[in-house]
Order: structure tokens, then sequence, then C-alpha cells
């Protein structure tokens, strides 16, 4: 084994998926650049790393260095010193303020920053302004270093450093110490595994209460991942103790303490699965509990109070004065105002939304849903209502707009979310407004149900529309499809597919795909559907990138911006990671960018938030360019619908390259062109409810690259996984749940 110790330049490649590296670095007594090769995921240009390893010749490309060990260091020489300060590490510190600064004070330099930064002023330009925010750096990157040092004794990424120095600041070592399991609750991206790691080195025992309380813990968020509202109780024993690798006995003396402590809460409840009722023991963290037992209360309290509006009372006295209680608005009317003919379901729809408290209106594509919610709109106009319009996503809020003409906020914007106090719209202030219309409904979450029926009045109306064939939401539960189910809320269906809408083979394929039918493969001159025969998945791949850089811009006369890839899988060779870097090199190979997991985000290159950020008021899923990297800074900026955001470093593990994304990801949103890699390699994955999804996405022309045979498994696969919620049961049955012996106050 040989020791290196050297300067990052420049990074040349990194794969997100395994965290293999090419690195461009300066070695002294080396006149050429040295190339590293390892998994090197968390370098960064400018930062100075001491790597183990050993020298091979690498046919294609050469002499290389190949890493088996590395640890960042502060660099001991002028030249090292100079690329570290001017690395964009040390805010207020540039490549022309880190040239001046070590051309003074040469080797010098770091120990005038550490002891007598004052001297600065020396520097032409250097103001106390910059002293003050170099010193601030310098201090935290002190802290950082020391965290990262701490975290590599123990073998964890340091890419966790800098984000575990903003939570817990100079106290990070000792709090780590304490509780390293608090990591996994505190701190994004650190799962319990890391965290249990971590402990197990720091002496923490197998069976001590602090290990076995975070383990069950983070089975029953890892079951929320996957969208369940709770836990059997048989479930999350077995789970936690396979994790923990633990006795079951140990679990369930764990389980007992937290819920007399609180952090769980459980119920008993009567559920009917396959045709039987079926006593459930279930567990539950206690936000997900008290949001599925408020959304049942609320909405049931909702649907049972009289609207405050003046249609609802005109309605009122006009049944009371006619003795006709099916009396409503008259529809031919509004078809006058829209220039619109409305079939009689359609028609039905506008008559009960005049009526109702709580209503949903579903249907899949073609089935005109927003023709519809134009109707009901202009019923609701017609006497004065005033109405509120929102749906989860930036995108299908934009599209609610343009198709309303009416202002559509996203449910965030809506609910006025301001951190860290959280929404602004609640019991205590609610909406103002007669009449709140929700769509792509089938994306909302139990969590976020819960926080939108806080804030609504008891005499506003709500009316839910969504397509509930779709993918359920990301979070947990399966709300939409549980009210529906319940029968106690009005529920219109539209089923008729519309002429205008049969000519499009995206539509028809739809639908005939959530029929179980086999989709109309016949490719032709003027159809929206495509289908390309590729058998492997780095054929499909090459002409994925082919079809989004020149086949389909040529033909179509359009910029390959307009072109989405939507795929099954994050992982494998048509999975999201490596689509994007293929379409990243094809589309926007050239420029300065910053390198963060496994990506080099460069201007220009299309970008997605994959978590929540209330702070800077952008969500995960919203998608943005990039405008502009500030290498100096370590920083760029993205531009989203409405407003630009800024990213440092460290913030950079929220975004991701989005040339192409995963189905799921793309839920609530449409695009022009929608290219979609179906092969077996996707198996785990193709189910009936993701390719309809996906195809659903598109809005005027639609290609999918792979096999006939992976289709047809789709198509057939209905075997979706069961969410565990007890939301239909709540809303179907509110007074069992007061006969249940529970643990907490489980009635709704």
């Amino acid at each position: 084994m040989t020791k290196i110790r050297c300067v990052v330049e420049r990074i040349t490649y990194q794969n997100p998926e395994n965290g293999y590296s090419v690195l461009k670095v300066h070695v002294k007594g080396y006149d050429d650049l040295v190339t590293v090769v390892g998994n090197l995921l968390d370098a960064s240009v400018g930062s100075v790393l001491l790597i183990e390893g050993s020298w091979k010749i690498d046919s294609r490309y050469g002499r290389q260095f190949a890493a088996q060990a590395w640890e960042e260091t502060l660099p001991a020489t002028v030249y090292g010193m100079e690329k570290y300060l001017g690395s964009g590490l040390i805010k207020g510190v540039g490549p022309v303020y880190a040239k001046k600064i070590v051309n003074q004070f040469g080797s010098d330099t770091f120990t005038v920053i550490e002891d007598d930064i004052n001297r600065l002023l020396e520097i032409p330009g250097i103001g106390r302004k910059r002293i003050l925010q170099i010193a601030e750096s310098w201090q935290r990157q002190k802290e950082v270093k020391n965290i990262m040092m701490f975290l590599q004794e123990h073998a964890v990424s340091t890419a966790f450093a800098a984000r575990i120095y903003k939570q817990y600041g100079n106290e990070s070592i000792e709090k780590v110490k304490e509780n390293p399991f608090r990591l996994a609750d505190d701190i994004w991206g650190i799962g319990f595994k890391t965290a249990d790691s971590i402990a197990s080195k720091l002496g923490f025992g197998k069976e001590s209460f602090v290990r076995l309380r975070s383990g069950i813990m983070y089975t029953l968020s890892q079951l929320a991942d996957e969208g369940h509202v709770y836990a059997r109780q048989e479930q999350l024993t077995a789970k936690a103790s396979q994790l923990l690798d633990s006795q079951e006995e140990f679990i369930v003396m764990t389980m007992d303490q937290m819920l007399k402590d609180q952090d769980l809460i459980a119920v008993c409840a009567q559920k009917e699965e396959a045709g039987n009722m079926q006593q459930i023991d279930a567990v539950y963290l206690p936000p997900f509990f008290h949001a599925e037992a408020g959304v049942a209360r609320k909405l049931l309290k909702l649907a049972s109070q009289p609207a405050g509006d003046r249609l609802w009372q005109r309605l009122l006295q006009a049944r009371r004065e006619t003795g006709n209680e099916n009396l409503s608005v008259d529809v031919s009317r509004i078809e006058e105002s829209v220039h619109m003919k409305y079939d009689i379901v359609q028609a039905d729809a506008i008559r009960r939304a005049a009526t109702a408290k709580v209503m949903v209106l579903t249907g899949g594509p073609g089935t005109g849903k927003t023709t519809t919610t134009q109707g009901i709109i202009a019923a609701l106009r017609a006497y004065g209502l005033r109405i509120l319009l929102a749906a989860p996503t930036g995108r299908a809020a934009k599209r609610m707009t343009e198709a309303t003409g009416l202002e559509a906020k996203t449910l965030h914007r809506l609910l006025e979310c301001k951190p860290p106090e959280g929404y602004q719209k609640n019991e205590e202030n609610p909406l103002e407004g007669d009449v709140l219309i929700v769509d792509e409904c089938s994306m909302i979450d139990i969590i976020l149900m819960n926080s939108l029926l806080k804030a609504i009045p008891p005499n506003m109306r709500l009316i839910l529309v969504g397509d509930i064939d779709q993918l359920p939401s990301v979070g947990a539960g399966n709300v939409l499809r549980d009210i529906i189910d319940s029968g106690q809320f009005p529920v219109i269906r539209l089923t008729k597919i519309f002429r205008q809408a049969q000519e499009s083979r995206i539509i028809m394929n739809a639908h005939r795909i959530n029929s179980g039918q086999a989709p109309d493969l016949s490719n032709g001159a003027g159809t929206d559907f495509f289908f390309l025969q590729k058998e492997e998945p780095e054929a499909a791949a090459a002409e994925i990138v082919s079809l989004v850089k020149k086949k389909l811009p040529s033909y179509y006369g359009i910029p390959s911006s307009v072109i989405q890839v939507l795929t099954p899988m994050q992982r494998g060779g048509t999975g999201a990671a490596s689509l994007n870097l293929a379409l990243q090199e094809a589309l926007n190979p050239q420029g300065e960018g910053l390198y963060r997991g496994g990506f080099c985000f460069r201007p220009g290159d299309r970008v997605m938030q994959i978590k929540n950020n209330y702070d800077k008021e952008i969500f995960n899923g919203d998608i943005g360019t990039v405008s502009s990297v500030d290498l100096g800074n370590r920083s760029l900026s993205v531009l989203f619908d409405d407003h630009t955001v800024e990213y440092d470093i460290t913030e950079l593990d929220e975004l991701t390259l989005a040339y192409a994304t995963t189905i799921h990801k793309a839920q609530g949103s449409e695009y022009p062109i929608v290219v979609m890699p179906i092969l077996m390699n996707h198996y785990v994955m193709l189910q009936r409810n993701l390719v309809y999804t996906g195809i659903t996405r598109a809005k005027k022309i639609l290609v999918i690259v792979g096999t006939k045979k992976a289709l047809a498994y789709a198509v057939q696969n209905v075997t979706v996984t069961k969410r565990n919620t007890l939301l239909r049961e709540r809303l179907e049955e509110n007074h069992v749940w007061q006969k249940n012996q529970e643990t907490g106050n489980a009635s709704p």
C-alpha cells in the first residue's frame, strides 16, 4: 500500500449509485495532474486528501492511483493553502483573495487566520465585515473537520458532517456521543443503521433501551415511507426484531414502555379483510394516529354542518316551499354561460356540488373532470360564492389555474406554511371563503389532509377531485380511496370517454391498461402513442438519449427541455440515476459545476427538489433549472416556476438531476412529451397503476421504449401492496371506536 497527499483540482466523474469517482489531483513532485479512482463520493474540489492505495495501469486511461482508504486533512503547502482557501469552503474568500492572502503570509497563512485574524486587514480590499465572515466560516469549518474526523474514526460518511454541525453546532460531538441514535431522528439522510454503527463503536449495548427504542421508531418510520399509517403489532415486532437482531420478547418489553411513555399509541380495531371481519392490534407513531383520527373526525363534522353561503340558504328555502328535496341548480343555464354541453353524470355532479358540504369527483383521463369542475365553479360563482382552488404540487396548481382562469395555490401556500411555526392557517386562523376545490387528491397523504382540514371552517364546502386509479400518495395513507370507499360522502364517478379524447391513443390506451387489456402498440403517422422494442437496458438507454437529444426535437420542432423521461425505478441501467448522467452528458456536458452526491450541477441543468424545505418554500417533487453556479462561494441558484432558490454546497443533496425522474415523483405533473422505459429489469416495480400513472403524465406524445413482455406483465400485475390504514373504518363506524380498548385517546 502507498500513501499520497494531494489537492483535488477537479472531479471528472462520480457515480451516485456506487460512489465510484474519478478525480484529477495535484501531488507534490508530479508535473502533471494525477488521476485517482475509487469510492471518493464525499471529496470536494480544493480539499486536501491523504489517500491510501496502489498505482495501476488502465489499458484505456493510462496510469491511475486506485484509492482504498482516504481522509481529508488541512493542507501543509502554500499551494494547498491557496487552493483550500479559494475553494469556497471559507465564505468571504474566493480565488482572488486566497492568492493575495497566501502571497502575503505564505506558510503562516493558517496560523494568522487562527491566532491573529485581524492581520488580514493588511490585504487591500479586506475590511472588518469580510474578516468577521471569514472568522465565522473558519470556526465552522474547524468544527466540521472535527466532526468529519470523528465520523471517519467510526467508518461513517463524512458527507453528513456539515449537516450534523448545522443541527447541533459546537455541541455536535458531545450530543452524538451521548445518544448517537438521535442522528436518525434529527438529521435527514442518516438512517438507523448508520446511527447504530456509531453507537456500537461507542459501546452502546445491543439490548440497551435507547437502541431498541430507536430501532422500533425507525421501523415504524420505514413502514410510513412505504405508505402505512400504522403497523400491526406482530408485523412491527417481527420487523424490529430482524432489524435489531434482538429477541422478540425484548422488543415487546420496549414497546410496552414506549406505550407508557406515549412514544407510541396502540388501538384495537375491527377491519374487514378478504370478506371477513378481523381484529387487529394497530401501533402508531403519534403524529400519524392523531392525523388519521383527526381527518375522520373533521370530515364527518364538516359534512354534518350546514354551509353558510347564499346558495345553500336559497336552495334550503326553495326546497321548503316546493317540497322537492332534490331541487338544485338549473344546469341548462350553466351550460349556456360556459358554452358547454354536459352529459347526465356531469350534470349530476354540478347539481350535487350545489347541495353537498363534502363531495368527491373522480375519473380517468378524457372523462371530463376539468370541464365538470369548470361547470361546478360557474354554478357556484353565479350565486356569488367565494371559491378557493388548490392542488398538492406547483405544476398541478398551475394547470388548474390555466383550466379555470382562477388562481390556484399549492396546499402549502394555501395553508401559509412559515417555518418553524408551521402552517399559519388552522382552527384559530381558518381559510376565508365559501368553497374549497382541491385537485389531484390521490396525492394527498394523511398528515397533509389533517393539516388541510384543520384550516377549513365549519361553514365551508369541500370538493375533492382526483383519479383513484393513479398511484397513491408518496406519504402514508390512502386518503382519497378511503374517503370514497367509506360511502359517507357523495361520490361522482366519471367513466364516459368523450369523443375528442377518443382520438388520443394515450387516453384510450390508458383506459385499456386500467381495465386490464393490452394497449394498442401499432405505430403510425398521426398517432400520439409510440412503442419502440428494445430488449437490453443498454440499448434502451441509448435509444432514450437519442430520442431526447435528436429524434423528437427534430421531428416535432421542439426543444429537448419539454421532453421528460419517466422511469419505474431509481437504480439500474434505465433507472433515473443512470439516465440522468447519460442525458446530462448529451444535453449539457460543458461548463463548470458543483459536485454533490455523484452529480455535477451546471448552469442549464434540469433539477428536482427531493425533500420538503419549508424555509426555502420549495417542496419534494418541484422541478427547476440551475440558473447560475458560484464556484467561489460553492453555491448555486435554481429557478423554479415562480421564484429563485439559493443552495450552498451542504444543501445540494436536496437536489437531483431531473432529465429523468421516477414515475412516483411525476405524480400531479403533466409534460408535453414523455419517454418511458418499460423493461423486465424493472419487474419489482411493474404494476398496472404505475404504468397507468406514467402514461397519463403525457399531454401530447408518449414514447415507450422496452419490451412487450414487460408491458404485458405490468398490465396484469395488480398485486399492489395494501396499505395499513383505518381511515375508512373510522369514517364508516364511528361508534366502534368508543368500544375498543385503547392506549391513548383514540376516539375521533
